[in-house]
């Protein structure tokens, strides 16, 4: 597998604090086509297929961020249409040794332009694919793309609860 490139915003910061955890914020999302096909990568890192996305600039607007990496990766020109999920990623430590947590922004796009090919180093294969014969994603980006393909199109979170945040009432 081929080491994907880190954004030099996070090298400068790797070199003030090591391998700590670092809190970062990715976007990316669903791009479907006018035939209702699911736009998918597959990584070179990994080599697992994904939905498309990456990490926000400092000073960058998510949906921008999202906008950017899509097109990075793949090619294709997608125009967002709604944040379909706000989410927390599990701890993940990369084989250098590197640990980040992201917050995960997905939206759903609509493809207006541009041609699904790999366009980066970050993919090694990319293309469209029904959503129910797409080929297998980790649970956060599965649920992610049905939150995107359900047809309410509200913004999905997660929250663990009053208590939980707060404490017993007694103490609101």
């Amino acid at each position: 597998m081929l080491p994907v490139p880190t954004p030099e915003f996070i090298l400068e910061l790797r070199a003030k604090v090591g391998h700590d955890p670092l809190w970062l914020t990715a976007a990316g999302g669903v791009v479907l086509d006018d035939s209702g096909r699911v736009l998918l990568q597959r990584r070179s890192d990994t080599g697992r297929w994904t939905l498309p996305g990456g990490i926000v600039e400092p000073g960058e607007q998510p949906a921008d961020a999202a906008v950017r990496e899509i097109y990075e990766e793949t090619g294709v020109v997608a125009m967002p249409e709604s944040l379909v999920s706000v989410t927390v990623s599990a701890p993940i430590t990369y084989p250098n040794g590197d640990k980040v947590r992201y917050l995960d922004l997905t939206f759903r796009f609509r493809a207006v332009g541009g041609e699904a090919r790999v366009n980066d180093n970050e993919s090694i294969e990319v293309g469209w694919h029904a959503p129910d014969a797409a080929p297998e994603l980790s649970p956060a980006q599965a649920s992610q793309l049905r939150q995107a393909l359900d047809s309410r199109r509200e913004t999905r979170f997660t929250f663990s609860g009053l208590q939980q945040v707060l404490g017993p009432p007694e103490n609101w």
